[in-house]
């Protein structure tokens, strides 16, 4: 049994308290905080509190009240934004930190997305920085103390035209020079390996894959509350419920941010909210070349094992996986227009599920349990952004389109690097100057459609 099932969790993020005062000590802010080192889970713990009836669980993060001042302050509790403050205090001792939330931590994309992990992009750049994050997904559990549940079940990209075919081969052999483990599979191992797929569908038979047997999964309420909980016990502040409501400049440096619970002053600001990235930009005086667009998924009734793998299938604008509990889960394209929903809609079951249906027959007799959407930030080159703004002490981290959890510690760790030196090898390639000067990092096969 995991520490998930073994600790209840509240809506704001916190868990439960201890009866119990001990161990416990009162910060300047007035509020009750656990100690400075956060107990570790393990079998033991869960065999402790289970004889004393779960009372001496600590709250897995403080909810203190903001500061005058923070030397960082991140915009965005999501996955991104707690890994870049995570390995601000991991690898370079910033600690004086704020990570500033609108809603619920975790309650954007990173809590309405499918938890896909993969690293088999075409691109140098590309390849790097998502084989950085699946690595560090690898360890990630044991890193944070926290069960992530990382799930390395393998992942593969379907060829359903010829096109695709000599898509996914060229990739195959780019992957082998970048030191990322892919293969190229004919269809019969696609069928030994997906026993419950049709690969000789009349309109798009599948002809091969692109197969990542380390690609897999994680829970991704979990990445979000285990980078909160470590990020809290190096002292630093994660503060729910605070709107961003404007960016103050004293010339052309950032000085600090406007709130709705009031003005906070910063040394720097990094920027980590997804679809509402350019929302942000526009307060700070300066725009950014993306788009939002709504991303849907759905789930089914929960079923007996069926599918131990991850399939996409780009040509038909779909991909499916069987949950720990059950569910199928079910992605596809974006929405054909820009909006801020988080609903779903008819249309995405439609075209979703229709092009399916014709690869996995089984799944037309199952009824949908629910449906949702989240609002992903897309570029023209559907790479993300990690750079430097016009303005000084600002640092931009968006972009990601329908790819951002598997991306999530990769992405913090380059983003820390480049807000704490001014610079990271990983995030040089995807720095904004490279929209002006028609550097595009083209992952538009990649990842403009799918996972």
């Amino acid at each position: 049994m995991s520490q998930l099932g073994a600790i209840v969790t509240h809506r704001n993020g916190a868990h439960a308290l201890p009866r119990s005062s001990k161990n416990k000590k009162t910060i300047q802010t007035g509020f009750e905080a656990p100690e400075t080192h956060m107990r570790r889970y393990s079998a033991f713990a869960i065999a402790r509190e289970a004889a004393r009836y779960h009372s001496g669980w600590e709250r897995a993060w403080a909810s203190p009240q903001p500061k005058k001042k923070y030397d960082v302050i991140i915009v965005g509790a999501g996955g991104h934004g707690l890994a870049t403050a995570y390995y601000l205090g991991k690898n370079f001792g910033i600690t004086n930190v704020a990570v500033l939330e609108k809603g619920w931590l975790g309650g954007g994309n990173t809590g309405r997305n499918t938890t896909i992990i993969r690293s088999n992009y075409l691109q140098d750049a590309s390849a790097a920085i998502y084989e950085k994050a699946r690595s560090l997904y690898e360890t990630m559990s044991q890193d944070l103390n926290y069960n992530v549940m990382f799930s390395p079940r393998g992942l593969i990209m379907l060829a359903q035209t010829e096109h695709e075919v000599r898509g996914y081969q060229r990739t195959a052999h780019a992957n082998a020079l970048q030191g990322v483990a892919t293969e190229f599979i004919t269809p019969q191992k696609v069928k030994d390996l997906v026993p419950i797929i049709n690969i000789s569908g009349p309109r798009y038979p599948v002809l091969g894959g692109l197969w990542q047997q380390r690609g897999g999964t994680a829970r991704h309420d979990a990445v979000a509350w285990g980078y909160a909980r470590a990020c809290s016990d190096m002292g630093m502040d994660i503060i729910q419920q605070c709107e961003v409501t404007g960016v103050r400049r004293d010339g052309g440096k950032v000085v600090g941010v406007d709130t709705s619970r009031g003005a906070i002053d910063c040394d720097k600001l990094g920027i980590v909210v997804a679809g509402h990235s350019g929302v942000l930009a526009d307060m700070a005086g300066f725009r950014l070349p993306l788009e939002s667009l709504a991303l849907q998924a759905l789930v089914s009734e929960p079923i007996k094992p069926c599918i131990d793998v991850v399939v996409m299938a780009n040509t038909v604008h779909g991909y499916m996986s069987q949950s720990d509990k059950g569910e199928l889960v079910i992605g596809g394209g974006t929405d054909g227009f820009n909006n801020y929903t988080q609903r779903g809609s008819f249309h995405h079951i439609e075209e979703t599920v229709r092009a399916l249906v014709e690869t996995f027959p089984m799944i037309s007799r199952l009824k949908m349990l629910r449906q949702w959407g989240g609002i992903v930030d897309m570029t023209g080159d559907r790479s993300p952004i990690l750079s430097k703004t016009p303005v000084e002490g600002i640092f931009v981290n968006c972009g990601w389109g329908t790819g951002g959890f598997k991306a999530i510690p990769g992405s913090g760790w380059a983003m820390a690097e480049l807000m704490a030196k001014g610079h990271s090898p990983l995030a040089e390639e995807f720095g904004l100057n490279r929209f002006k000067e028609g550097r595009f990092i083209d992952e538009s096969v990649a990842a403009g459609v799918a996972h």
